[in-house]
């Protein structure tokens, strides 16, 4: 995080921020009881178990609540700052 963000929803909030940061855990489980069989890294993966692609982190506005990828704010801080 080392641009402006802006909440695309509230378009007031440009300073309160909650940051997730997604670390996917890769597991396998037992089908029928739900247990933890196996917990692989990202160099164990099986060839049928798809790596997780999603953003690495998740912003949600401190003052209005939306919660959205971390492209958005930065894109809505860009735009603001066209104008």
């Amino acid at each position: 995080m080392s641009q402006p963000y802006q909440c695309p929803n509230c378009k007031s909030n440009k300073s309160r921020f909650n940051l997730f940061e997604q670390t996917p855990n890769y597991v396998k489980l037992d089908p029928n009881s739900g247990d933890m069989v196996l917990q692989y890294t990202d160099e164990t993966l099986e060839p049928f178990h798809v790596k997780y692609q999603g953003p690495k982190v998740r912003v949600q506005c401190g003052v209005c609540g939306l919660m959205e990828d971390e492209i958005r704010f930065i894109k809505q801080a860009e735009l603001q700052k066209k104008q």
